[in-house]
């Protein structure tokens, strides 16, 4: 499968502060990746050098095969970026923006642009000035999508959209992938990673820590174990693997990792009316993860 984009050893140092380290990343076209990290961690950075706006300390990104900070006017004609916070000229109205926004990139697809508006329940009659920070999102993400750009790169997209917008950009970007784009997501909302990334990268500390497919970091986080019972729970603390134990009233919460059996054998041969298991959400990988780890400064 064909490569769109690449990073080797990707660096970025301001000063003794190392926001991004030795970043090493490959996607292929028609792939979601869904980027993870809290704030400070570096993915701004990474997007910021992936479009060439700033330049790397040390190694190189390369999209569609061309360097991204050589060859940046031919790459941009083929990729969209959404940011996470948007300027736009007050004075226009969403039409004249979205106009606007088209002639800049190059090429739009006028008939999705309309359903996208629709899509999005968006009025474009209005001057931006009088727009929310929603709308003013839209903008961005209606003239991205409608761009149809092989690479679309977005950092926090859904910023200040309610749940149902935030559907509608569900539904957009699988039609993205479907029509073969590849799709570079930057994200804190996590079930919309978990639903849209084919793989995830998440980073710490300017550090790619993980690298996957969500069911193959499962192992990163232990397996929840909840049961209740008719009389006071079984004690399970003393179980090799097992940690987090919580018992209110009848009920056993705890997590397991390792073998299963062990908890199992001892939590039927205490009856019980209710057994329920399940692995963990992308939240809680992202939390084992970090625990109360404080933000790292930084971009």
């Amino acid at each position: 499968m064909e490569t769109v984009l690449q990073t080797d050893g990707l660096t970025k140092k301001y000063g003794n502060f190392t926001a991004l380290d030795h970043l090493d990343l490959e996607i292929k076209k028609g792939e979601v990746l869904g980027y993870l990290g809290p704030n400070g961690a570096g993915k701004t950075t990474t997007l910021r050098l992936l479009l060439g706006l700033i330049a790397p300390t040390s190694g190189q990104a390369s999209i569609f095969g061309l360097d991204s900070q050589k060859n940046k006017v031919e790459i941009h004609k083929n990729i969209a970026y959404v940011p996470g916070e948007t300027s736009l000229w007050p004075s226009l109205t969403g039409h004249e923006t979205l106009l606007l926004l088209s002639k800049i990139h190059g090429q739009v697809d006028k008939k999705y642009l309309a359903e996208l508006i629709e899509r999005f329940k968006f009025d474009p009659s209005k001057k931006v000035r009088t727009y929310s920070k929603g709308n003013r999102q839209k903008i961005t993400l209606i003239a991205a999508l409608a761009s149809r750009a092989e690479l679309l790169l977005m950092d926090e997209p859904t910023s200040g959209l309610d749940p149902l917008m935030e559907q509608a950009f569900r539904q957009s970007v699988l039609e993205a992938k479907a029509n073969g784009q590849t799709v570079f997501l930057s994200s804190h909302i996590f079930g919309e990673v978990e639903a849209l990334a084919d793989r995830l990268a998440i980073l710490r500390a300017g550090k790619l820590i993980e690298l996957g497919t969500l069911e193959k970091m499962r192992h990163l986080s232990a397996l929840t174990v909840e049961a209740t019972f008719e009389n006071k729970p079984p004690k399970v603390d003393h179980i090799i693997g097992v940690s987090g134990v919580k018992v209110v009233g009848h009920q056993l919460v705890c997590q397991v990792r390792g073998p299963i059996e062990p908890l199992l054998k001892i939590l039927a041969d205490n009856n019980p009316k209710t057994l329920l298991s399940r692995e963990p959400s992308l939240e809680e990988l992202f939390l084992s993860l970090y625990g109360d780890e404080p933000a790292q400064k930084g971009k």
